[in-house]
C-alpha cells in the first residue's frame, strides 16, 4: 500500500533528491499531492491518470496521497510524472518490485503514456552519479545525461516499456554516449581580419592569460570582427570546465546542445539588455548572460550604449567569478568566470579627430562618462583600434596568421601557466601576484612613474603586473623583463 521512489528537483545548478511516496488507503476516490508542489506538479494528476489508462493499466478507485519530500523544497515542472505513475502502480499492486532503491526516475508523461523530455537533466545526472544509482529518464534526454562518465542511464520511450523492464520482462540496454567532440569549424578565422596587428597581438595576450579587453575605435575598424574571433584562439576546456558550463546551459531557458558542450561559449547581448538579463534573476532565479558565458567570452558591443546601472552589475562577477542572486523566497549562486571583451567608439559619432566629427567636448565627456571608472579599472587591456588604411583594406587576400596558428601558441602558454601556477594568470589573487609577478628595481621605477603619470589605481597596478606576467609566459620567461612590463603598460590607453 506504500511505494517509495527517488527523483531529483531543480534548484539553481543543484539537483537535491526528492523522495516520492505514494500511499493508497480506503476512502472515496481522490488524489492529493503534498510537499510544496507548484501548478505544473499539481497538474500531474491529470497527466498520470490519462497515461495509466492509455497504457492499459487501472487507475485505483481509492484514496491516493502523494508526498514529495522534503516538504520545504519547492517542486516545479513535470519531471515527477514518471515516479508518481510508477508509485501508483506499485502501491496498487499492479507492479511488484523490491530493488527500487538503486534507481532514480525523471520524466514527464503524455496522455498516451509516452515519456517526454524534461528540463535541467545534467545537474540531476551529476547528483545521481554521486549517489551511485541508475538514472531512468526519457530517451531524448539521454545524450545530455550521457556527458557524465561512468553513469548508468536507462533511456525509455513510454510507460509500458519501463514497467516491463522493472518487471524483468524485457531488457533495455544502457545508453552509450557518443565520443564525437565538436571542433572549431563553425568559428570565424582570425586570418579574415585585415591589418590590425597591434589589436591581434592584444587579442593573443587576452587568450593566453584569460584577461579582459576593451577596444576603442571608429566604426568599421574591425572591433567586432576581432572579438568574434577570440573564441577560435582560446584553448579547449578541460572536462571539469566543460561540465560546469554545460550545467549552467542545462538549467537555462535555452537548454543545452550536447554536440557543442566542449566549445567555449560566446555571448553577445544587445545593448538594450537589462540588468536581470545580464546577471540573471526572476522569481525562481535563472542564470543570466554572465553565467551563460562562464569559461567563455562575454562581448559587449557599443559599451557606452548600455545603461550605466546595467554595466555596474558586472563589477562583482569580474572580481569574484560568481554572481549571488537573492529574492524574497529564493537565493541562488551561479558561477560567472568569463572574459569580458568590450568595444566602443571614441565619441558619439565615432569619428573623433576626423573632419567629419562635430561632437562638442561636453558631448564626448557625457558619452564616455556612461562607463564608470571602477568598471574600467577592472578591465586588464585597454587599446585603441584605428581605422584601417585604404591600402590594407584593398588587399584581396589577408596575410595574417590563422586562428589555428595563434591557438597553438596560446595553448602552449596556458600549459606553461598550468605547470608553474596551476591556473591562468588572470585568476591570480593578491598573494599570488606578490609571489609570481615580481619585478626588478628598474621595472619598479618604470611602473611607479607610469602610475603617477597615468593616475592609475592600486587595482590597475595589479592588472598591469598580471598582463606583464602573461607576456613573459608567452616567451616562457621565468622573470618579468622590462620589455614585458613596458608592453603591459602600453595596454592602458583608454580612459573614461
Amino acid at each position: 500500500m506504500l511505494a517509495v521512489l527517488s527523483s531529483r528537483a531543480n534548484r539553481g545548478i543543484e539537483a537535491p533528491e526528492v523522495i516520492v511516496e505514494v500511499h493508497q488507503s480506503n476512502g472515496l476516490p481522490a488524489l492529493s499531492i503534498v510537499g510544496l508542489p507548484e501548478k505544473a506538479v499539481q497538474e500531474s494528476r491529470d497527466r498520470v491518470h490519462g497515461a495509466l489508462l492509455n497504457s492499459h493499466f487501472e487507475f485505483p478507485m481509492q484514496r491516493l496521497t502523494i508526498n514529495l519530500a522534503p516538504a520545504d523544497l519547492p517542486k516545479e515542472g513535470g519531471r515527477f510524472d514518471l515516479p508518481i505513475a510508477l508509485g501508483i502502480l506499485i502501491a496498487s499492486g499492479q507492479l511488484t518490485l523490491t530493488d527500487l532503491a538503486q534507481y532514480e526516475f525523471l520524466g514527464e508523461l503524455a496522455l498516451s503514456g509516452e515519456v517526454r523530455a524534461v528540463h535541467a537533466v545534467l545537474p540531476a545526472a551529476l547528483a545521481c552519479k554521486k549517489a551511485g544509482r541508475i538514472l531512468v529518464l526519457p530517451l531524448e534526454n539521454a545524450p545530455e545525461a550521457g556527458l557524465i562518465k561512468d553513469l548508468t542511464i536507462i533511456p525509455i520511450k513510454n510507460l509500458i516499456q519501463i514497467c516491463a523492464f522493472l518487471n524483468r520482462q524485457t531488457d533495455i540496454p544502457p545508453y552509450i554516449a557518443s565520443q564525437n567532440q565538436s571542433a572549431f569549424t563553425d568559428i570565424a578565422d582570425l586570418q579574415e581580419v585585415k591589418g590590425q596587428q597591434y589589436a591581434k597581438r592584444a587579442l593573443e595576450i587576452v587568450a593566453s592569460g584569460g584577461h579582459s579587453l576593451i577596444m576603442s575605435g571608429p566604426p568599421g575598424s574591425g572591433k567586432s570582427m576581432l572579438a568574434s574571433r577570440l573564441a577560435g584562439i582560446l584553448p579547449p576546456m578541460n572536462e571539469q570546465e566543460a561540465l560546469e558550463t554545460a550545467t549552467i546551459h542545462s538549467i537555462s531557458r535555452q537548454g543545452l546542445d550536447p554536440q557543442y558542450w566542449r566549445v567555449r561559449p560566446f555571448r553577445a547581448p544587445h545593448h538594450t539588455a537589462s540588468g536581470v538579463a545580464l546577471v540573471g534573476g526572476g522569481s525562481r532565479p535563472k542564470p543570466g548572460e554572465v553565467s551563460l558565458a562562464h569559461n567563455g567570452v562575454l562581448f559587449l558591443d557599443e559599451l557606452p550604449e548600455f545603461d550605466r546601472k546595467v554595466l555596474e552589475v558586472l563589477r562583482e562577477p569580474l572580481e569574484s567569478g560568481y554572481i549571488h542572486i537573492s529574492r524574497a523566497g529564493h537565493q541562488a549562486e551561479f558561477p560567472a568566470r568569463f572574459q569580458l571583451i568590450a568595444a566602443m567608439n571614441p565619441c558619439p559619432c565615432g569619428h573623433l579627430g576626423d573632419a567629419r566629427c562635430h561632437c562638442t567636448p561636453m558631448q564626448i565627456e557625457r558619452y564616455k562618462s556612461r562607463i564608470s571608472g571602477p568598471l574600467m579599472d577592472r578591465i586588464d587591456l585597454q587599446i585603441q583600434v584605428p581605422a584601417l588604411p585604404p591600402q590594407e583594406l584593398s588587399q584581396m587576400v589577408a596575410n595574417g596568421e590563422s586562428s589555428a596558428q595563434v591557438r597553438e601558441r596560446v595553448l602552449k602558454t596556458r600549459l606553461w601557466q598550468l605547470k608553474h601556477y596551476t591556473k591562468a594568470v588572470a585568476l591570480f589573487n593578491n598573494r599570488e601576484i606578490d609571489q609570481f609577478c615580481q619585478i626588478d628595481e628598474q621595472g619598479a621605477q618604470l611602473l611607479n612613474q607610469s602610475i603617477e603619470k597615468l593616475n592609475l589605481s592600486a587595482r590597475a597596478y595589479h592588472r598591469i603586473l598580471k598582463v606583464a606576467r602573461t607576456i613573459a609566459d608567452m616567451q616562457q620567461s621565468v622573470q618579468i623583463q622590462l620589455p614585458h612590463l613596458s608592453e603591459a603598460i602600453n595596454y592602458r590607453r583608454v580612459a573614461p
